[in-house]
């Protein structure tokens, strides 16, 4: 077992003004574990990726990476993340190849690492195309991989299955098991709650900000295994909440 944590969230809350967008969460994530924050729209699952990332500061409460504290230790934290956001426009001048050459050189990432990831990620033949000319499905691709360019210990992924089609879908399934294998913790969002299935050791549904179940998806799946695995437990404990 690993001396501690990867990540740790301990009563994080987002408030802006006078709404709170995130009641209090905690939870922790190993290395080797992968965990998925699932819910819908405006359950709170950007803004805590956001805080866990150190884009948006937590109105309360503390997040460590590898038992740093953000507040205390951004440059550390930092290094320590591989951030992939929801949406994001890359330079529509640069092909893929030099796209993440960019991102490379930002993370003393190599040559080597750079061609490895564009095949990891199907973006191989694509190399020398312009960003410009990208379907959604392929800049996912392409946002997965400059995440990924430093090995970092813990990967952030918002949404990273938006747009993808069911091949790549399923492939990232894979990418992400073999990430956790490789030693890295890995968290991300979604609302295809079959991804969770596939990729996930533990699961956290939110609700307009509350955390409505946070655990293993073993012991789910077995409850719900005859009404629709995480579909049927979503149902049951966020849905017929609201």
């Amino acid at each position: 077992m690993p001396d501690r944590n990867a990540l740790e969230l301990e009563q994080v809350t987002k408030r802006i003004k006078k709404q709170t967008l995130v009641q209090p969460v905690s939870f922790t994530l190993e290395p080797g574990r992968v965990l998925a924050l699932c819910g819908g729209n405006g359950a709170g699952k950007s803004t805590i990726l956001r805080m866990i990332a150190g884009i948006s500061r937590p109105s309360g409460g503390t997040i460590r990476i590898n038992g740093m504290e953000w507040a205390r230790h951004r440059k550390e934290c930092a290094r320590s993340i591989g951030y992939m956001p929801d949406d994001f426009q890359f330079g529509d001048a640069l092909t893929a190849l030099e796209t993440l050459r960019f991102y490379g050189s930002l993370r003393d990432a190599s040559g080597e690492r750079v061609n490895e990831l564009l095949r990891m990620t199907g973006l191989e033949e694509v190399r020398h195309k312009k960003v410009s000319a990208f379907s959604k499905g392929m800049r996912q691709r392409l946002l997965f991989a400059q995440a990924m360019l430093a090995k970092p210990p813990v990967l952030v992924l918002d949404e990273p299955t938006n747009g993808l089609d069911p091949y790549w879908m399923d492939s990232f399934s894979a990418l992400v098991r073999q990430s956790a294998e490789d030693g890295l913790a890995v968290v991300f969002s979604t609302h295809q709650l079959n991804v969770a299935e596939q990729a996930a050791d533990r699961v956290v549904f939110l609700d307009a900000g509350y955390v409505r179940y946070a655990g293993p998806v073993a012991p789910l799946k077995e409850q719900y295994r005859n009404n629709g695995g995480l579909y049927g437990a979503f149902a049951d404990l966020v849905v017929q909440r609201a």
